[in-house]
């Protein structure tokens, strides 16, 4: 019987946790696999850890690992990925919105012989209980990406998926500082079969995504996966240039058949204002490029560990 590890990032889940262990407790009974459950503690401010330890203490595949400070769940889900020991290996939320009733499902696609599949993901069909500007922006994100990107992103995709060992080893190949897993899981490729849910509230808890953590995590994957908001900003460059050039050609040929002395600097201040704006927002977009390599120059770790249950990872 093949090995099955639950990977779980948690930040501040001292109330889902319960929840999310009876649940999945109770899907790997159904399932017989052989399991382990890997809780990384984020750097949470309330009592996850102790929670976590006490059904380590209780069951012994239940693992953890405790961060230092929180370094997020992109970190958070690595240094799962490099802890999993299972022949397929799953990421979840601790609050129930990703199913684990989906399991069963999505070991079975895998080890169908007549399917050629290396991963089962999961996409949200609706987005029932987010707010309404959240949902529009969202959908907005994948449309652009999707035309900036080489590599497509599903919308509504979740981190939520079963892979097998072979994908789960290239990812951990991939030792970039800059995560965006979402776009590194279509980056290594292999073959991915989509199932579709409805939106599950949270369990218990509250969402630790802001609007304004989404909008700069959603900045993080286009830097991430696409070179073309540089290319944007010197084409807006050459066409002010051009443009100004035009510009400068009519001023003169007014001034020299019409007379017309160059008045208008209301208009003048104005377009200056636009143009420098233009410019800062390219000067930002190519800030944004060069920050993450000199992120990923200075080598620092992902994550920092100060307490796990193994003593080696």
């Amino acid at each position: 019987m093949k090995k099955i590890s639950i990977i779980v990032p948690c930040y501040n889940e001292e109330q889902a946790i319960p929840f999310f262990y009876d649940e999945i407790t109770k899907i790997a009974e159904e399932m017989k696999n052989n399991f382990e459950f890997i809780f990384i503690n984020d750097g949470s401010k309330d009592k996850t850890i102790e929670v976590i330890k006490q059904y380590s203490k209780k069951d012994k595949r239940v693992k953890y690992i405790h961060f230092s400070r929180n370094f997020g769940k992109e970190a958070a889900m690595l240094a799962g990925l490099k802890l999993s020991a299972g022949d397929y290996v799953a990421i979840m939320d601790a609050d129930l919105q990703d199913p684990p009733s989906l399991l069963p499902q999505m070991l079975n696609i895998l080890e169908d012989p007549n399917n050629d599949y290396d991963c089962v993901g999961t996409r949200r069909v609706t987005r029932k209980g987010e707010p309404p500007i959240r949902s529009l922006f969202a959908r907005m994100f994948y449309k652009i990406i999707n035309k900036m990107s080489k590599i497509e992103m599903v919308d509504g995709a979740r981190d939520y998926r079963l892979m097998s060992r072979q994908m789960v080893d290239s990812i951990l190949e991939l030792g970039e500082y800059n995560r965006y897993s979402k776009g590194l899981f279509q980056f290594v490729g292999y073959n991915t079969k989509w199932l579709e849910y409805e939106n599950v509230e949270r369990v218990a808890g509250e969402t630790k995504w802001s609007f304004w953590k989404l909008f700069l995590y959603a900045i993080e994957g286009i830097v991430a996966f696409s070179t073309a908001p540089l290319a944007i900003s010197s084409i807006a460059g050459i066409l002010f240039c051009i443009i100004s050039f035009i510009m400068i050609i009519i001023i003169i040929a007014k001034t020299i058949i019409f007379g017309d002395p160059t008045a208008g600097w209301p208009s003048l201040v104005c377009i200056i204002f636009f143009v420098s704006g233009i410019q800062l927002f390219c000067l930002g977009i190519i800030g944004q490029y060069l920050s993450k390599t000199y992120l990923e120059t200075k080598k620092r770790p992902i994550y920092i560990i100060k307490e796990t249950i193994k003593k080696k990872l």
